[in-house]
């Protein structure tokens, strides 16, 4: 499968739609249905607030990602400029490593037409309920042995500076992930905790301990692995507490994240209180929609599957998100 990239910008946000033929579009509301989760997904969702082993790439699909992520690790500091975060290693044990970017669909073709693939828009869609937009998209790479952790923490306690919680993430496996070479861990039920403190990313696995209740802790120890297989997903919501520990594998554990937002997601930048984590990203003005170039429509369902004949199972953003 061919992924041609022509005369196109040196920005590749500068294109809202996909550029090349990785991922076929579908054309009627029926084109749509193979992709559309069931009720008991959409239950299951809302019941623990993930829902996982979601099929979004095909194998060879997954080869050209990660055939792009090699080029990406390397970055030199001209490519480095379009992403919004980049760290060849954020760990914070000087034993690990842990590779984090975000920006990567603003270089390579692949991973910017990731944005639409047909499986991960239908399911965001159902799951938001709602037409969305892209928000970010982030990497994250443990290398076999010395794979870093990521710590347990809720996305959208770093996402304050938008408005309303209205977002949604989706983790792609580019290696098949399990509890040896450091996959996602879930706690059921988490996302109805409410906004909890942040207690770092890339440090102390147990750090989270210290903001949970009896109750909550109760929880956490019932977490769940998110073990999948490549071009395999699971999606959570932006209060889900989540977390991966180390890579002591002979295996890499590599991984794509979307993170999506709803069609009328607002700035909130105003006074937010770690504004130098901004500097790399877009203008995202206070109370003004985020809809430049940075922030593409991915998906209007309502235009899009208003002529599928029946109602589609989906999640009642009224009641499940923080809406305006």
């Amino acid at each position: 499968m061919e992924n041609v990239k022509l005369n196109f910008s040196k920005d590749l946000a500068d294109y809202g739609h996909p550029i090349g033929n990785m991922f076929v579009q579908p054309k009627t509301a029926k084109d749509w249905e193979q992709y559309m989760l069931s009720e008991e997904q959409i239950a299951s969702f809302k019941r623990d607030g993930f829902v996982r082993g979601i099929k979004i790439l095909t194998e060879e699909q997954v080869d050209i990602l990660n055939s792009e992520l090699v080029k990406l690790q390397t970055a030199n500091e001209e490519d480095k400029k379009l992403f919004y975060h980049y760290e060849s290693n954020e760990s914070e044990d000087p034993s690990k490593v842990l590779f984090h970017a975000i920006g990567a669909w603003r270089l390579t073709p692949g991973f910017h037409d990731l944005l639409w693939a047909p499986a991960f828009r239908m399911a965001a869609y159902q799951l938001l309920g709602q037409s969305f937009r892209v928000f970010h998209d982030q990497l994250f790479c443990k290398p076999a042995k010395h794979g870093g952790v990521v710590a347990w923490h809720q996305d959208y306690s770093y996402w304050t500076f938008t408005k309303p919680m209205h977002h949604l993430t989706c983790w792609i496996g580019l290696d098949d992930a399990n509890k040896e070479n450091g996959c996602l861990y879930f706690v059921p039920g988490s996302h109805k905790w409410g906004l909890l403190p942040i207690t770092g990313l890339t440090g102390d696995m147990d750090s989270v301990r210290t903001v949970l209740n009896e109750e909550q802790l109760e929880a956490f120890e019932k977490r769940v692995a998110n073990e999948l297989l490549k071009g395999y997903a699971s999606f959570h919501h932006p209060l889900t507490m989540h977390g991966s520990y180390s890579n002591t594998s002979e295996r890499p554990r590599r991984a794509t994240v979307l993170n999506a937002m709803s069609s009328t997601t607002l700035g909130n930048t105003e006074g937010y209180y770690r504004l130098e984590a901004l500097h790399s990203f877009p203008a995202m003005p206070q109370d003004q929609v985020l809809d430049s170039n940075f922030f593409p429509l991915l998906f209007d369902g309502d235009k899009e599957l208003e002529a599928f004949g029946k109602d589609i199972p989906k999640v009642d953003y009224r009641e499940f998100y923080d809406v305006l």
